[in-house]
């Protein structure tokens, strides 16, 4: 039996993330490897990887890069999405992926067993315990919690007198 050494969680990380679906990749593969550095464990990396990709997939393909003006930060001139995550000391994982807004809000669909897509958000509400969406100043953020400690966490195990808003010191 190997002896993990748990290393103290980052507070957050933020990655602006080129509007485009070949940019997906990289922000997988960075979240991996900061949260394996954090100590969270695989089943629960692969699905906070599984939530970014598609929070990303939804922002590309529903949403507006983000404005230049309001996109300057972290290298987001170029008006690109900004991708988050953190785990907080309550063991609450949260993903959030920030875009421009589009023409709709993010709702959950009910697809045909034949359509090719329209399951994202249904994927997402079913790997976290909670997830939603927040706009703000022609930006639109959709989150997902759970816990970053692995095995089924309720609602309330994941500190519900924090509010998710505390993400918005991230932006």
């Amino acid at each position: 039996m190997a002896l993990v050494v748990a290393q103290e969680v980052p507070t957050s990380s933020i990655m602006a993330v080129p509007h485009g679906p070949a940019a997906v990749g990289q922000a997988r593969h960075r979240m991996r490897e900061d949260l394996r550095i954090s100590g969270v464990p695989d089943s629960v990396i692969d699905d906070a990887v599984l939530i970014l990709s598609e929070l990303l997939s939804n922002a590309y393909r529903h949403g507006r890069p983000l404005s230049p003006e309001n996109g300057d930060r972290d290298g987001e001139k170029d008006g690109g999405i900004r991708a988050a995550w953190r785990v907080d000391k309550h063991g609450r994982l949260t993903v959030e992926v920030t875009d421009g807004g589009g023409p709709t809000r993010p709702l959950p669909a009910t697809p045909s067993v034949t359509a090719r897509g329209g399951r994202g958000l249904n994927i997402i509400s079913a790997l976290s315990q909670d997830w939603g969406v927040r706009d703000a100043s022609g930006e639109v953020t959709v989150w997902a919690a759970l816990s970053a400690r692995g095995g089924f966490a309720t609602r309330l195990d994941l500190a519900p007198e924090m509010a998710f808003s505390d993400m918005d010191e991230l932006a």
